[in-house]
């Protein structure tokens, strides 16, 4: 099986064409974890194949977190498909990428540079609370597509000098907390200048911090942009991996109607997978 290791701003992925069908759906959770796994194999966030279109886009994506876990989609995991797309002949400079969540369009900006246009927010909730151990914190809550990627935005003063320890801890419980049913990714924030933050994100499915989240920076700066508390265009967003741009569309009556992400992509390499622990 052949593969491309990739990433978007530090979280990185594996992908392979399966456009011919010729692994049966019942494997791929099995190689996921095999081939995710960063001690015993090549290691990875989160695992993509690429297949063949069924509504109209130039291809399909399905997304693996590194657990075996389907998720609905990835943000810089879509940047690097699209590369992917277009650098093997599967796409022009505009790509169409079909996902669980809906239809992705990417841009090509350059070699490494891409532009995404995310599946539109839904289910918000801008102003909530959770209790952890005692202690209450304000979060919004936001799902991108249909059916939607959860999220929730944490703002968290001196996230960068908080304990690495306790910030796992706490995205931890608040991953599986009893208001979120399926599981939320949590992306804690702290605004440091005007229309700049720095955040952090606890994925679900990854069980783990990651260097960036696409989808995570959307939510963010969504919640933001609606709050007034960032103006929505070329929002910088720093992270452990790097910096990714958010420009968000406002419609008048409060809710979002186009969500865009920037970032780089990096190819890391490419071979052949032959993973001996597999029973393909």
């Amino acid at each position: 099986m052949r593969f491309w290791k990739m990433n978007g701003a530090g979280n990185d992925f594996i992908v392979v064409d399966d456009r011919e069908n010729s692994i049966a759906d019942e494997k791929w959770p099995e190689i996921v974890r095999t081939v995710c796994e960063r001690h015993m194999s090549i290691g990875a966030d989160g695992f993509m194949v690429v297949k063949k279109p069924n509504c109209g886009g130039d291809y399909r994506m399905l997304f693996f977190n590194s657990d075996g876990s389907v998720g609905e989609m990835c943000g810089n995991g879509a940047r690097c498909i699209c590369r992917y797309g277009y650098e093997n002949g599967l796409a022009g400079e505009i790509q169409r990428v079909e996902t669980t969540a809906g239809l992705v369009t990417g841009w090509r900006i350059d070699r490494q540079l891409y532009r995404v246009r995310l599946n539109d927010p839904c289910n918000m909730r801008l102003r909530d609370k959770a209790e952890v151990n005692g202690v209450t914190y304000d979060y919004a809550y936001v799902e991108l597509g249909n059916p939607g990627i959860p999220h929730i935005a944490v703002p968290l003063p001196g996230l960068k000098d908080f304990d690495t320890a306790a910030l796992f801890q706490l995205g931890r419980k608040l991953r599986g907390h009893e208001a979120f049913p399926k599981g939320a990714n949590v992306n804690f924030y702290e605004i440091i200048g005007p229309d700049h933050l720095y955040e952090r994100t606890y994925e679900r499915g990854v069980e783990d911090f990651t260097y960036a989240c696409g989808t995570g920076t959307g939510s963010v700066v969504t919640v933001l942009t609606l709050l007034g508390q960032v103006s929505g265009k070329q929002v910088r967003a720093d992270m452990t991996g790097g910096t990714l741009i958010i420009d968000v569309e406002r419609r008048e009556d409060g809710s979002v109607s186009d969500l865009f992400l920037t970032g780089p992509t990096n190819l890391v390499c490419k071979g052949e997978i032959t993973d001996e622990s597999l029973t393909l």
